[in-house]
């Protein structure tokens, strides 16, 4: 009798049995016994049921899952193996970097890169904002250098595709053009909805605050207390619905009856939007003003519309990263500047600006220093790891040779067998397009047609395909010929079609 154990492995749980399995005639298959080991998900904690009062153990994972939120077990090592490589990443660079300058005679073995001394805890962004309007010496540059490249900035480009003519729109010009001929975003919207535009981009989250204060102010013209900073506040960050259900009751609201449609409703609404800033608009009106504009701001990232808030900032302030930070901490001197996050784009203009700034007063900062140190060295972004090694050999054309150790011998296993590895040409990867022309093909010449007959028996048919008796048959080559010249151009092809 020969004893099997079977294992279920789960994210969760594990699951086995154990069985006999009969090796003589007289011998009868039997189920000795199953179960299951349940993985706890981490530490367990204790629960009441509000209803029975009972106290259980819940785990702090299984509970966040039980409410549908996605966390993962393996979640905390995620972040920890990234924050772990981004530590690794940003060493090396520095590590780069400090060779580059001693290189260049840019620094020295003794030379002091820290804020050193009282009262010199501010010194560091004093002098990245007056690099970018003046010289300063090479110590003093190197530094500033040191400074953006602990932190370089998120990387992204803040663009968005037009439905109407396929060009990228970006958001940055849209923000400078509100700027420069003091438009609200309603205005911009109903100006491309005039020209024929459909698409409107999304605008940056403090440009459609400015609106919204800017319409609930001169609205409070014509309404007063119905329009209070308490209400203003009452309804920030709530979605289109909710906006509703909050104004509803101290206005009064109850609905108007629409007759614009689709496109017409859609001007109607921007229209109501630019009214609303030089004359009065009934109740239901500014309602429906007030709902699309404050349920634009609460679809808005928060995060990245923060990221775009301080780069639109940069823009129209003409500023470096540094000038803006140091002219918080001028300000007020116990200002927080470890959350303000800024484009990457941000911090390489900076780059840049510095750079022109100061290669006219220090001969060795030359063009090819510039380029190792921008783009080999900070805002390198390293290729992705390549994964050809993830292809399998080829299981047609590959073949089995045995592996040799350094003395030039066949390598033995454990069992004295010799150590075997399949060597030959790798598959196709599923991005290839002869990937894609065998996946085609494969499904035409598996796809099989059954056809009953009026008796339900099946007969015998022939429509430029495989003639076969009763119910199947497969297609003929004229019909496959044209499904694959149909799919190499579609990306799926249902049924019916």
């Amino acid at each position: 009798m020969k004893k099997i154990l079977g294992l279920d492995l789960g994210i969760a749980s594990i699951g086995w049995a154990v069985i006999h399995e009969p090796e003589q005639e007289d011998e009868q298959a039997s189920l000795v016994k199953t179960g299951v080991r349940v993985v706890h998900y981490g530490d367990n904690l204790k629960k009441r049921n509000p209803k029975t009062g009972k106290i259980s153990d819940v785990s702090d994972v299984q509970e966040a899952f039980n409410a549908g939120q996605g966390i993962s077990p393996n979640m905390g090592r995620t972040q920890k193996r990234g924050m772990r490589r981004s530590l690794d990443r940003y060493q090396d660079r520095r590590a780069h970097l400090f060779y580059q300058l001693r290189e260049h005679g840019l620094i020295k073995e003794g030379t002091v890169l820290t804020e050193t001394g009282k009262g010199n805890t501010h010194t560091l962004w004093a002098l990245r904002a007056d690099a970018a309007t003046k010289p300063i010496g090479l110590e003093d540059f190197a530094r500033v250098l040191l400074a953006i490249n602990k932190k370089r900035g998120y990387k992204s480009n803040r663009k968005a595709k037009d439905e109407d003519d396929g060009q990228a729109i970006d958001g940055m010009a849209i923000a400078k053009e509100l700027y420069d001929n003091d438009l609200t975003c309603g205005q911009y919207g109903l100006q491309r909805l005039i020209a024929g535009k459909r698409h409107i981009p999304e605008f940056y989250r403090s440009d459609l605050k400015a609106e919204l204060k800017r319409i609930w102010n001169k609205q409070r013209e014509y309404h007063g207390e119905l329009l209070s900073h308490e209400l203003l506040e009452k309804i920030a960050g709530k979605n289109q619905t909710t906006t509703w259900a909050i104004l509803k009751e101290p206005w009064g609201l109850v609905g108007e009856k629409r007759t614009a449609k689709g496109f017409d409703k859609r001007i109607e609404d921007y229209q109501w939007r630019v009214d609303s800033l030089i004359r009065k608009l009934t109740l239901e009106q500014l309602a429906v003003v007030i709902q699309q504009v404050n349920g634009a701001i609460s679809t808005s990232s928060g995060l990245l519309g923060a990221i775009s808030d301080r780069s639109k900032q940069l823009m129209i302030q003409d500023l470096t990263v540094g000038q803006f930070l140091y002219k918080q901490i001028q300000e007020n001197r116990h200002t927080p500047l470890k959350g303000q996050v800024f484009y990457r784009q941000d911090y390489l203009d900076e780059f840049e600006r510095i750079w022109e700034v100061q290669k006219d007063e220090h001969p060795q900062l030359t063009s090819e220093l510039k380029h190792d140190i921008r783009d080999t060295v900070i805002f390198f972004q390293r290729r992705l790891k390549s994964q050809k090694g993830q292809l399998a050999v080829c299981e047609f054309e590959g073949k089995e040779q045995p592996v040799m150790d350094e003395n030039g011998k066949p390598a033995l296993t454990k069992d004295g067998k010799p150590k075997m590895r399949k060597v030959g040409p790798r598959v196709c990867p599923k991005a290839s397009p002869l990937f894609q022309e065998f996946r085609i093909w494969q499904v035409l010449n598996n796809i099989e047609l059954i056809y009953e007959g009026r008796d339900g028996k099946g007969d015998e048919r022939s429509e430029n395909g495989i003639v076969r008796k009763g119910r199947s048959w497969c297609l003929g080559p004229e019909y496959k010929a044209r499904l694959f010249a149909e799919l190499s151009w579609i990306n799926e092809l249902s049924a019916s079609d």
